[in-house]
């Protein structure tokens, strides 16, 4: 296993990457002591890039892993394929085995300001991300859930194809015990863009699959949780309206029951 690490530049190409030669296995390098950092593994043995973010990493630094991930498939031959570490939990088996793997040499070599070219944007280039208006709501649900929550922070709203969800607590009864289960709830339809230049509450999450955009997650600090019981978006939003309320069933058979006087009139 090679790792490098992601590291930005004054001058273009503003990028570039460092191979790490210290330790012997990689939870050597992927540790607390390394949270505001990004890294790059090149795993041998499974042809693949795994890209992993520091809990405390810069959004800037996370973009420039991605990009680099990609230099360095193609210095490969594309033989490897580009994966995401972070979405295993610490605990999960997978991860737990990268971890315990050997660091050691191979063929990856730095990336270099030489395999950056200099230009314009070129529009006949494929793009890289894909804002889909036909997403699947529901795999993209499943696809964001199975993903880590952050650890300290806690999930406010998430947005999907263009609608707006919190999650709203239902207790489910088995036959032993109750169980607390949070599913989406809907609360209305994004008509506009928002912005989050003023917002100090909020940290956002965005969650892509496969080049396609899934959603976009709004955290907070759970310590936080009495200030941000309100989301002021500068935009409007079209409340989804509910056709069915719980009710008395004795108040709905009492609305149906015939009289047995009617009310006199006054007569003019």
């Amino acid at each position: 296993m090679q790792i490098f690490e992601v590291l930005e530049l004054k001058e273009f190409p503003y990028m570039t990457t460092k191979e790490v030669h210290e330790g012997n296995t990689v939870k050597d390098v992927l540790n607390s002591h390394n949270e505001e950092n990004v890294f790059l593994l090149v795993d041998h043995d499974l042809n693949r890039i795994w890209t992993w973010n520091g809990s405390k990493s810069s959004f800037k630094l996370q973009i420039y892993g991605g990009i680099l991930a990609r230099k360095l498939r193609q210095q490969l031959r594309l033989f490897y394929r580009v994966y995401s570490l972070n979405i295993f939990s610490i605990e999960d088996p997978k991860y737990q085995e990268i971890l315990d793997k050997d660091l050691g040499g191979g063929k990856a070599q730095p990336v270099g300001a030489e395999e950056f070219v200099k230009s314009r944007y070129d529009t006949n280039v494929r793009l890289d991300i894909i804002v889909s208006t036909d997403i699947n709501v529901k795999k993209a649900f499943d696809f964001i859930d199975e993903v880590p929550k952050p650890e300290g922070f806690e999930r406010k709203f998430f947005i999907v194809g263009g609608n707006i969800f919190t999650e709203e607590e239902n207790v489910e009864s088995f036959i032993k015990e109750e169980k607390i289960v949070k599913k989406p709830l809907k609360l209305g339809i994004l008509n506009n863009g928002f912005t989050f230049f003023y917002d100090d509450l909020y940290s956002t999450r965005l969650i892509i699959n496969e080049r396609k955009i899934q959603g976009l997650e709004l955290y907070t600090k759970k310590t936080e949780k009495s200030k941000a019981q309100v989301l002021n978006l500068k935009i409007p939003i079209f409340q989804e309206e509910k056709f069915s309320k719980k009710g008395e069933m004795k108040s709905l058979i009492d609305a149906f029951e015939i009289p047995s006087e009617l009310p006199e009139t006054k007569e003019e």
